[in-house]
């Protein structure tokens, strides 16, 4: 397993963080999701991810009995913001809320800090100044060690910063976006602005909901128990059959390179550099030796070019 620094923070995390967004009441049971976290660490990744939404809860607590006799030993993050209980103050990033949600999530978690706490999405009903500040408090309390944001815009990302160096005030050392193959949307201004400022990127659905696994493909109904099937995917819609006709030569280069399309997904991802961090968020033993083992991929010049061949990253220099 190799390790990084988490964006400009001297913490080392895995290369690897374990997103835990199914373990539990929206997915898999607790002995199964045990299991699997255990089996992760034993692999080297360090890094844990949940969020007090997941499950409604229920990852939070699955996440924080299998590392009770390991804290030490695990970086957990998790985030806060999406609502969670009905009301006014049911959801957000005001202090009343957070200092409510923080104690939640360690109970929970059965620990007395997180390592990470994160904003899930941006509250434009609050001053961000309001959200960090009551985040540094709990930096100053000790319940929280560092935090971060997700789904964070450049321009937010950007703000966030100068009202935290403008009061002297913690700074995220993180954001957490879809980034994968078939997303490539953060190219154009976020990846830039996080690299820059020294903001660790965490990519959430690096598969692009299982369209990088190879379990869709032209002409195939959608397996059951497949997001696809649970959420009724049309394959002949246009934006579908775009997408399908991208697997299939991301699938060619795969081959030839003699690897699965999941390993090379994470792969690309880990050759974006070693600020970015794919979330994997494995349901079985094999999904988790094979996200792992595209750490071992290399990815030659070519190959990366005949990859943006198919999916062009949005982004271009106006400097140039």
């Amino acid at each position: 397993m190799e390790y990084v620094n988490l964006g400009r923070a001297g913490v080392k995390v895995s290369r690897l963080a374990l997103g835990t967004m199914v373990y539990g009441d929206w997915g898999i049971g607790e002995n199964e999701s045990i299991e699997l976290i255990h089996k992760a660490m034993d692999a080297g990744i360090n890094f844990i991810d949940t969020a007090d939404i997941y499950g409604g809860g229920t990852s939070e607590e699955i996440v924080g009995k299998a590392i009770r006799h390991k804290r030490d030993e695990v970086i957990l993050a998790t985030k806060f913001k999406i609502r969670t209980d009905e009301g006014p103050n049911g959801q957000g990033a005001s202090r009343f809320r957070i200092m409510k949600q923080v104690e939640l999530s360690l109970k929970r978690l059965g620990t007395d800090y997180i390592d990470l706490y994160q904003i899930h999405r941006p509250d434009p009903t609050t001053p961000i100044d309001e959200t960090l500040r009551a985040l540094d408090d709990l930096v100053r309390q000790g319940k929280v060690r560092y935090i971060g944001c997700s789904n964070f815009d450049a321009w937010r990302i950007v703000e966030s910063l100068w009202v935290s160096d403008k009061m002297n005030l913690e700074r995220f050392v993180s954001n957490q976006p879809s980034y994968s193959l078939l997303d490539r949307y953060i190219e154009q201004e976020i990846l830039n602005v996080s690299e820059k400022y020294g903001l660790a990127t965490l990519c959430y659905s690096p598969l692009a909901g299982g369209w990088l696994t190879g379990k869709y493909a032209k002409g195939n109904h959608l397996p059951e128990d497949s997001r696809g099937a649970k959420h009724q995917w049309n394959l002949k819609s246009k934006e579908n059959k775009e997408k399908l006709e991208k697997v299939e030569k991301l699938s060619f280069i795969a081959n030839k390179e003699n690897i699965s399309l999941t390993q090379l997904a994470i792969a690309w991802l880990l050759h974006q550099g070693p600020s970015v961090i794919p979330i994997i968020g494995a349901k079985t033993s094999e999904q988790l030796r094979e996200n792992i083992s595209a750490l071992e991929v290399k990815l030659s010049e070519d190959t990366l070019k005949e990859i943006d061949q198919v999916v062009p990253s949005p982004y271009f220099d106006f400097s140039k």
